[in-house]
């Protein structure tokens, strides 16, 4: 009797794939949803209503409001700054952080979404309070690291890559939100490159 060869299994990981997909989709949709009403305005059904979900079928992927808020923070951080050297990646150069400035000024949802989030959680009790507290100790000590890097010890002024680390990440950030308020009057990309050409006037002076 001839052996029946054992059919192949085809598509055994498409349930996790389409599972991959529906989250990132509600993710999108409550980067949406958060950018015009914050994040205490943002409720699970206007996410899902969003997502096209009834509000027990985004449960099925984010139980809580707070881990959707986590997921939409990391989404954000991907591509960004707080993520520079996640599983121990190298310093970012400040060329390359200009370029991450041009490229979120063509995402002005994204940006709007962290805006948002970033004021919200200065209050006490909110859920990104945390998340936010430890970012921006890790960016201060990533942002320290590439101003050594490229600056050296002393930077104009006298300042010390640590002491100025905080001014930099002041200006990523203080940039988006005047550029959300005026886009057309805030050169956000032109604006940081010129902070980052007063960052290395140090170096010019040295060599003059």
């Amino acid at each position: 009797m001839e052996k029946l060869e054992k059919p192949e299994k085809r598509g055994d990981d498409a349930p996790t794939r389409r599972g991959q997909e529906r989250r990132a989709e509600i993710v999108r949709c409550a980067l949406e949803v958060i950018a015009e009403r914050g994040y205490r305005g943002a409720t699970l059904s206007a996410v899902a209503e969003r997502a096209g979900l009834t509000q027990q079928g985004l449960l099925h992927y984010f139980p809580t409001k707070d881990a959707l808020l986590i997921a939409v923070l990391a989404e954000r951080d991907q591509w960004d700054t707080g993520a520079a050297r996640r599983d121990g990646g190298g310093v970012w150069p400040l060329e390359l952080l200009a370029s991450l400035v041009e490229y979120n000024a063509m995402r002005p949802g994204i940006v709007q979404t962290f805006s948002a989030l970033l004021g919200e959680s200065v209050t006490q009790g909110h859920p990104a309070r945390d998340w936010f507290t430890r970012r921006y100790d890790r960016v201060r000590a990533d942002m320290a690291d590439t101003l050594r890097r490229e600056c050296g010890d002393r930077l104009p002024g006298g300042l010390t890559p640590e002491s100025a680390a905080p001014l930099l990440v002041a200006v990523l950030d203080g940039l988006q939100f005047q550029w959300l308020h005026d886009p057309d009057a805030v050169d956000m990309p032109a604006l940081f490159r010129a902070f980052v050409s007063l960052l290395r006037q140090g170096d010019e002076d040295e060599t003059t």
